[in-house]
Parts: structure tokens; C-alpha cells; sequence
């Protein structure tokens, strides 16, 4: 559990209200605040840092002022709600990587969260995820600022998650724990093959749009309007990362060298 003075850094990092009520608004709000203000990146995984599914996650995410995928942000994310008093659920998840191909098992973290008599999907590192939590128990579409979203039963234990007509992942109900990921997370990090290493990339929603930053290449969408620039040099990197997503390096983040364009990942389509 998280002290009452990290709780409050971390609620200030994603700019959102200290909670009157645990409520499914609140959740909503939580939610929201933690997908426009927390970027997704694999940065890490290029610079070889380690990748901690604990409350090192907490400190990366509130006190480094970063970002991660979903083995960091989320598993921040539930600590920050559970702190809070909520009614939280950690899941494993298969994701859809196309061609009706999933990836294993435990290859996506994420929770549901049990408020005001319904149950709710929290998932903040999906890349483009849903900015609002979905609701479980129904298969009606869910409307989105990031697209349109269903939640299919596909039997007794698992759902899958639609956007837009397309599944993302499927997620299954039995409830595990943050330890039950250490394999996943070592292969991620050093397998030649991780989706994670192919491609180096840094993503945030705006509030009308999106911009990702795939190496030295900048893409800006706002609205309808969408722009693509291909960064000088490292400084210009550096200072996009600065500007576009509050992260502040020292050095510029090189692929790994492990990229294979025929495995490229994507995080932010």
C-alpha cells in the first residue's frame, strides 16, 4: 500500500482531484487523467534498465516522471487505486497480434476494479486503449474518445476487447498476482523475438489527438491534421521527449539490437 504523501504526488503527476467518493465517476476520471498524462513507451527495454512489476513502478511513474508499458503503468495504476480504497482485481491477458494470432498467456497485465455493483476493465498501458474504463456484463458498444469499444464473452472464464471491430486482447477472469509474471517479463526483456525490442517507441494521447515518437521520427495528430518530422539530431530528439511527454534524458535512446522490421510491434494504431 501507498503512504497518504505518495498517494498525493501520484494523484498531482496525473493532474487529477483527490477522490471524495469511490465511485465508478471517480474511477473514470482516475482512469482518464492516468491515459493523457502517463506516456507508453519500451525505452527501457532498449536502454537495458531494469523493468520492475512492484512499487518501484510507483516511484518510476510519480517520482522519475516517466512512463512503461503495461508491466509498469498498470501495475502502478493498481497500486494507486487499491491505496485508495478501491476493490481491485489483477488479470492476465493474450493479445491479438494479427491474422487471429495471440500472443501466450501473461503476456498483458491489467485489472478489473468492482464498484457501485458492476465491474469494470481498468487498463491505462495498452497502448491505444480505451481513455475511459469498459464495463463487464454487457456486449453493448462502449463510445470512446479513442474509438469505439466492446467487451465479447467468449466463454465461462475470458472476454475479449474490441475496437472498433477489431480485437486487442483477450482477457481472463481468474484473478493472479504481480509475481506471476517474472517469466513473461524476463523474455520480454532478453529474447531476441520480444515485440518490445523491434521497435523504439514513445506514445501519449492528446486531448484531441495523439503524438508518438518512433526513434527520431515525430508524429503530431490533432484533429484531422496529422504530421510527421524526422528529428535532426539527438538534441532534437531529446527536447521532443521533453516537450511532447515531460520525460527529460541525458542521453538519446538507441534501438536495440535486436530490431527486426519484419516483427515490428505497434503500440499506438
Amino acid at each position: 500500500m501507498l503512504d497518504k504523501k505518495t498517494v498525493a504526488a501520484y494523484l498531482d503527476r496525473i493532474s487529477a482531484r483527490h477522490p471524495r467518493r469511490l465511485d465508478a465517476e471517480t474511477l473514470r476520471h482516475l482512469h482518464e487523467r492516468h491515459v493523457l498524462s502517463v506516456p507508453f513507451d519500451n525505452l527501457d527495454y532498449h536502454r537495458g534498465a531494469e523493468i520492475c512489476m512492484d512499487e518501484r513502478a510507483v516511484d518510476k511513474v510519480v517520482h522519475e516522471h516517466r512512463g512503461g508499458l503495461c508491466g509498469e503503468i498498470n501495475t502502478a495504476f493498481w497500486f494507486l487505486l487499491r491505496s485508495l480504497g478501491y476493490d481491485v482485481t489483477l488479470h492476465q491477458g493474450r493479445v491479438h497480434i494479427g491474422d487471429g494470432v495471440t500472443t501466450p498467456p501473461y503476456h498483458h497485465i491489467l485489472m478489473t476494479v468492482a464498484v457501485d455493483g458492476q465491474r469494470w476493465i481498468a487498463d491505462i498501458g495498452f497502448g491505444k486503449s480505451s481513455r475511459q474504463p469498459l464495463r463487464l456484463g454487457t456486449e453493448d458498444a462502449q463510445p470512446d474518445p479513442h474509438g469505439e469499444f466492446h467487451v465479447r464473452r467468449l466463454d465461462r472464464r475470458s472476454v475479449e476487447v474490441l475496437r472498433n471491430g477489431t480485437p486487442q486482447y483477450v482477457l481472463h477472469e481468474e484473478p493472479v498476482e504481480l509475481i506471476d509474471f517474472r517469466q513473461t517479463m524476463w523474455w520480454y526483456r532478453t529474447s531476441p523475438d520480444s515485440p518490445f525490442l523491434q521497435n523504439l517507441v514513445c506514445s501519449l494521447p492528446l486531448e484531441n489527438g495523439w503524438v508518438s515518437l518512433r526513434d527520431d521520427v515525430l508524429t503530431v495528430t490533432t484533429g484531422d491534421e496529422r504530421r510527421t518530422e524526422k528529428l535532426a539530431d539527438d538534441a532534437a530528439v531529446l527536447a521532443a521527449y521533453d516537450k511532447w511527454f515531460g520525460i527529460r534524458l541525458e542521453e538519446r535512446p538507441v534501438p536495440s539490437p535486436h530490431l527486426n522490421n519484419s516483427l515490428r510491434f505497434s503500440f499506438d494504431t
